[in-house]
């Protein structure tokens, strides 16, 4: 059986394919990969943390960017479009560009089935070698749980995990917190 040969793109290939597309693509290691949209619940949920965010970070020196504001991770060369990513401080981006951020201190991810693999695998691998990420967070779409991984002395990553509206889960890199409540009081899930 013939095997279809694999095109491999450079950054500044890709980058120019995205300028042009009608689409957000993904980028790693010679790769690029559609996105495919988000349902009802993940758009609500992305936009209530970063809401939540926004609030309590705006007068704080941090920046809160949406989905549309792709992250570069040059040691694995992945470019990616996070649901929720935030900067305190002076945001980085790729020279010439305001649109590829390098330096984000949270990223946060919501899960759907066919991305909660990869969120939780291959991406984290990829963005924790982000020197400026503090936090790594991963809400799901499906049910009323978040998991935030937080870096700890020597490169290792805490996890802690939340599965009650009551929850409430510390960003103390960033002197904040966001309240399970805020995150789906009035959002429809899709498995309950």
């Amino acid at each position: 059986m013939a095997t279809q040969p694999t095109t491999f793109y450079t950054p500044e290939q890709y980058l120019e394919q995205e300028e042009k597309a009608e689409y957000k693509s993904q980028y790693f290691q010679g790769q690029i990969f559609a996105m495919s949209g988000g349902t009802g619940p993940h758009n609500e949920i992305a936009m209530y943390a970063g809401t939540s965010l926004t609030q309590q970070l705006r007068k704080r020196g941090c920046k809160i960017y949406t989905s549309d504001m792709r992250v570069h991770v040059p040691a694995t060369s992945l470019y990616t479009y996070p649901d929720v990513s935030v900067v305190c401080g002076s945001p980085a981006f790729v020279p010439t560009r305001n649109d590829i951020l390098l330096n984000p201190t949270l990223l946060i991810e919501v899960l759907s089935p066919s991305t909660e693999a990869y969120d939780r695998g291959e991406k984290f691998v990829n963005c924790r070698s982000i020197e400026s990420l503090q936090n790594y967070m991963l809400i799901s779409s499906q049910r009323v749980a978040v998991d935030l991984f937080t870096r700890q002395a020597a490169g290792a990553w805490l996890l802690t995990s939340s599965n009650q509206m009551d929850g409430v889960l510390e960003l103390p890199s960033l002197g904040a917190t966001l309240a399970l409540r805020d995150l789906y009081e009035g959002v429809v899930l899709t498995n309950g």
